[in-house]
């Protein structure tokens, strides 16, 4: 039994099945670590702006601040002690405020295709249904002949329009599938042929700065190869000035004791690409930086207007 003293935490999440299952999970891997129950981190469940809409693709309504801006303002009001995230939806500027407390162990990073068993394998003209630049330009490169609608909702509800006969195939991340227990749904994409969203597969944590409480308390959960690699890859989105209209693809692997970064951005009609590859140290946050200025240099017009970095 734990004792009185036992801290209580109240730990922040959208409501969404998914998000339920990364705040379940962060709360099982902090409870273990401090030898604590589950029962002392209280789940403190939100409705984000972002879940509320999805009839319209997110950069039109307001990008990555829809899933955050309701956890910010509990967090910064002491309502919430810390918050619970997919990496790749959190902003990349944040309020100074805000600190990341802890970035979990990653899951898979790579993208499923339901509908067919690759890229090449989908029928022709067929019609793919998404809401991620990254994706639509990804695949329109390969395949030009594809239409692209947009796909908005949870795991559940695009599956669901996959059924009705909306679009004849969707992507879903595989670490969203696995967390939900729908393992063994759709075909993962190879991740160096299809690279991921920057932040895949990561659980990215949340607290007030100035907090030191709560940042001892994440600490204990915080995987150091997992943020090095989620923070250059958020260090090379603030390099390039990206937004939520920005197709933007990376894998980064450790490779004897290195980061080894591949990129490629995109023209959000998938015409044109520009690929680049780094390998630095973990925790040089001036060599995503140096690889974004690398592209941006190479990329053509086309891709270069849809970046803001000077």
């Amino acid at each position: 039994m734990s004792s009185p003293s036992t801290p209580h935490f109240r730990l922040g999440t959208r409501r969404s099945p998914l998000a339920m299952a990364q705040a379940e999970e962060a709360r099982a891997r902090l409870a273990t670590a401090h030898g604590i129950e589950a029962a002392h981190i209280e789940i403190v469940p939100v409705t984000a702006s972002g879940d509320r809409m999805q009839d319209r693709p997110l950069a039109e309504i307001g990008g990555k601040a829809l899933w955050t801006k309701e956890l910010d303002a509990w967090l910064l009001a002491g309502e919430i002690d810390f918050a619970v995230h997919s990496a790749k939806d959190v902003e990349t500027i944040r309020p100074e405020e805000i600190a990341i407390g802890a970035i979990l162990p990653r899951e898979d990073v790579r993208d499923v295709l339901i509908g067919a068993a690759t890229i090449t394998a989908l029928p022709r003209g067929a019609v793919i249904g998404t809401s991620a630049p990254r994706r639509a330009a990804q695949l329109l490169h390969a395949r030009p002949d594809c239409r692209v609608i947009t796909f908005r909702g949870n795991v559940a509800t695009r599956l669901a329009k996959l059924a009705a006969g909306e679009a004849d195939a969707t992507f879903l991340a595989l670490a969203g599938l696995n967390r939900l227990g729908e393992t063994g749904t759709g075909h993962p994409l190879d991740a160096q042929d299809w690279l991921p969203a920057p932040g895949q597969g990561a659980i990215l944590i949340e607290c007030r700065a100035e907090d030191e409480r709560t940042r001892a308390f994440l600490q204990a959960v915080d995987d150091s190869s997992s943020r090095d690699a989620v923070l250059a890859e958020r260090a090379l989105l603030a390099a390039l000035g990206g937004n939520c209209h920005s197709p933007i693809a990376v894998l980064t692997r450790m490779e004897g004791g290195k980061l080894v970064m591949s990129v490629a951005l995109f023209s959000p009609d998938g015409a044109e690409r520009v690929d680049g590859e780094m390998t630095f140290t973990p925790g040089d946050l001036d060599a995503p930086a140096q690889l974004a200025s690398d592209l941006l240099t190479r990329a053509v017009p086309a891709i270069a207007v849809h970046f803001s970095a000077s």
